[in-house]
């Protein structure tokens, strides 16, 4: 255990076992946030996990409920539309971007992600494969160096990784990644915002597949 991870506050870390679960599905949309029984199953004072899950509404991932419980927050259409419709102007601009002013180091890094997602997808690691494809996506806001969408990504970051993880398809995401990597290793810019589009186009087209596929799983 690092010096880090040791002097993480407890609220902190059950704040980010509680995204995890919810950005993973574990926990469900719709379903009840109870103080004393996520402290009982996490071993921690209720405190904690009243501070976290007030972080995590403020995230946009759970929606509160008045003198009862927190529940997981349920996207509607509209919510989805909305995001969609942001990540669309964000991700544009940020991998245009990412190509022009892409560095070594970053695209190691890139890689390296990109590599495991591809690992994953090929395992049938669904979990891990939507993971490191929303880590690609975060990457590449890091490569394209404006402080502004910077600040943008990092508040918008938990809904945004939500979004991307509503694929099962997890190797024709990993493959257009591979494509969008390539033209930012190449710093074609051109090339690059057509081929976001045409993933865009992609992450739209598996979300409603997911959606009408969870679903059917619940009903």
């Amino acid at each position: 255990m690092t010096d880090a991870e040791e002097f993480t506050p407890e609220s902190e870390r059950v704040m980010r076992t509680l995204r995890d679960q919810i950005i993973d599905g574990t926990r469900a949309p719709g379903s009840r946030l109870v103080e004393r029984e996520i402290a009982a199953e996490l071993g921690v004072s209720r405190l904690p996990v009243r501070d976290a899950l007030r972080d995590l509404v403020n995230e946009g991932l759970v929606t509160p409920r008045p003198r009862t419980w927190a529940v997981v927050r349920e996207f509607t259409r509209s919510d989805i539309a909305d995001l969609s419709e942001v990540r669309s102007a964000l991700e544009t601009l940020g991998f245009r971007l990412a190509a022009q002013r892409r560095t070594r180091a970053g695209l190691a890094k890139l890689r390296t992600q990109l590599d495991a997602e591809q690992a994953a997808a090929a395992d049938g690691d669904g979990a891990a494969a939507r993971r490191y494809a929303a880590d690609f996506h975060e990457t590449v806001t890091e490569l394209a160096d404006n402080a502004l969408l910077s600040e943008l990504d990092l508040t918008l970051r938990s809904r945004m990784r939500w979004l991307l993880g509503q694929h099962d398809d997890f190797t024709a995401v990993a493959e257009e990644h591979e494509e969008l990597y390539r033209a930012i290793e190449a710093r074609d810019v051109d090339g690059v915002g057509d081929l976001a589009v045409r993933h865009l186009a992609t992450s739209q087209a598996e979300a409603d597949a997911h959606r009408r596929q969870t679903q059917t799983a619940a009903g």
